[in-house]
């Protein structure tokens, strides 16, 4: 495949040329794996120009390791790519982008100091002359830039700071900096988690304007309603294996949910159990964060295990950081114990006796480049220090608990956590939050990165600990993992709670399905 010329630096005819020529895409027996994690399993199948085609399946079915094989960003084990049929062999992203193809990936890939202009045109600055030096044409990035901003509604300042921009409006911004390029495909993965409904509506102005100019999409999305909204055909992955493609005309909501999770797929169930009565550990009343969540409300009784679940972008994570103070509330009251909290801070709610486990444990659970023996001791310092100092000798009982409790495998503890398996840092935050004594535990995806066996491990030590009396809140992507650890899930949709269910009696695609449409 030929990359001589990037698209950047094409005439505008070339690159109209180029988004008409390039558009059909056929995949023959596209593989890939990863160590002894099978990915993708052979995958044939084509998808036709000029229409927007919805990628199906729960995590780690293998949607993202398709596009990225697509975009460049990985190359597959083995099979074979065609455009036009034309075959291809991408080494880098820059070899799909040469031939037309963009990809919008779930993270933000924007530059936060600069403007959004220079964003959309990042790497292809309109250039004047000044005397002997070139240097960028400002005026003419402003208006090429004003220009693509109306094109697609997005009503902001083209010299405005994205850092300064609400994450929907940056993730608008991603999508517009890949339609500047014109692109022949575009593959989105997820572009909507982080939108709004009325942002939600302008992205669909823009997917459908490009499809009328004959651009091919695959859209990624774990919202149900958006592919019968938008899509032309549904492509479903499961596991790795390709299930099925149908035009979307042709199947239904539940048809979709059956073959991401198959017919027999039963997942273990928590066994039922009495809770005692009395006084909630937590209890939560009609809590705001202005275009985060509203209107929630529950209580979490003591020793429960309580589940939330949702798509990205529901709110949970939110939910939780706003209850443990790391965020702020508009309004809503939290009790405590039957005590009101005023001001809800990290500080004030780890004294009260909440922990809270983040999903992002690399960067916001976990000092890499400190030991795991520190890393066991930065939430419960004030419990192991003498006089504000820290106290190695106080720690040392603790730090040995859990890793024993835990089965923390720590050839020296003095080793820095970075060394450690992903199930085992996982452990260390855990770890580190019980050396605190919590009476209720937040665990944010507590599963995310680790094997099976390290699942089970965690697992197994939150159904333990709430045997002797600690609650728990579990936020998790995968509705089968809810239905082994927790007595009463309640399920999260575009920042509102729409159901509350029981993981002894509902079937798994039902649970799947509440999540994805929000009604019951």
């Amino acid at each position: 495949m030929s990359t001589e010329t990037p698209v950047a630096a094409r005439s505008n005819d070339e690159t109209e040329t180029a988004r008409k020529t390039f558009a059909r895409i056929e995949a023959r027996g596209l593989s890939r794996s990863f160590g002894s994690i099978v990915a993708l399993r052979p995958f044939t199948h084509t998808f036709e120009s000029g229409q927007i085609h919805a990628l199906m399946g729960k995590n780690g079915s293998g949607k993202s390791t398709l596009l990225k094989i697509l975009g460049g960003s990985i190359r597959a084990d083995g099979g074979q790519l065609l455009l036009n049929d034309a075959a291809c062999d991408f080494h880098h992203p820059a070899d799909a982008f040469s031939v037309g193809i963009r990809m919008v990936h779930q993270e933000l890939s924007l530059v936060p100091t600069l403007s959004v202009a220079e964003n959309i045109f990042l790497g292809r600055l309109p250039v004047v002359r000044k005397g002997l030096r070139p240097g960028v044409d400002w005026k003419q990035l402003r208006s090429d830039a004003e220009r693509m901003l109306a094109a697609t509604g997005l009503d902001i300042s083209p010299e405005d700071p994205v850092s300064k921009l609400p994450v929907g409006q940056q993730q608008m911004v991603e999508i517009v900096k890949a339609y500047a390029t014109s692109p022949s495909v575009l593959l989105l993965d997820e572009p909507t988690s982080a939108l709004s409904h009325r942002e939600v509506d302008r992205l669909f102005a823009l997917v459908r304007l490009l499809r009328s100019h004959g651009v091919t999409m695959l859209y990624i999305t774990h919202r149900m309603n958006e592919i019968f909204d938008i899509a032309d055909t549904c492509t479903v992955l499961r596991d790795g294996d390709h299930i099925n493609s149908v035009p979307i005309a042709q199947t239904s909501p539940r048809e979709v949910v059956r073959a991401m999770f198959g017919e027999h797929h039963v997942p273990a169930r928590v066994q039922p159990r009495e809770l005692p009565a009395g006084q909630p550990a937590l209890s939560v009343k009609n809590l705001q964060r202005n275009g985060v969540f509203e209107d929630i409300s529950f209580d979490l009784r003591r020793g429960e295990v309580l589940g939330i679940s949702g798509m990205l972008g529901a709110g949970r994570t939110e939910l939780l950081r706003s209850i443990f103070g790391a965020d702020p509330l508009d309004s809503g009251t939290i009790e405590m114990d039957g005590k009101a909290v005023q001001a809800p801070s990290p500080a004030r709610m780890k004294k009260l006796g909440l922990g809270y486990t983040p999903e992002n444990r690399k960067e916001h659970g976990l000092v890499q480049m400190h030991s795991i023996h520190t890393n066991l001791c930065l939430a419960g310092l004030s419990r192991m220090s003498r006089r504000s100092f820290i106290n190695q000798q106080m720690e040392a009982g603790p730090v040995r608990q859990q890793i024993a409790d835990l089965a923390i495998k720590a050839p020296r503890p003095q080793l820095p956590v970075s060394s450690m398996s992903g199930g085992n840092q996982q452990k260390v935050v855990l770890g580190n939050w019980f050396n605190t004594n919590p009476r209720v535990m937040f665990f944010d995806e507590p599963s995310r990165g680790i094997d099976i066996q390290a699942k089970e491990q965690i697992f197994g030590i939150i159904r333990e600990k709430a045997l002797y009396g600690m609650s728990a809140i579990v936020v998790s992507s995968e509705p089968e993992e809810l239905l082994e650890v927790c007595d009463r899930i309640l399920i999260m949709h575009r920042g509102r709670f729409v159901a509350e269910v029981n993981p002894q009696t509902i079937a798994l695609d039902d649970l799947y399905q509440i999540m994805m449409e929000g009604v019951q």
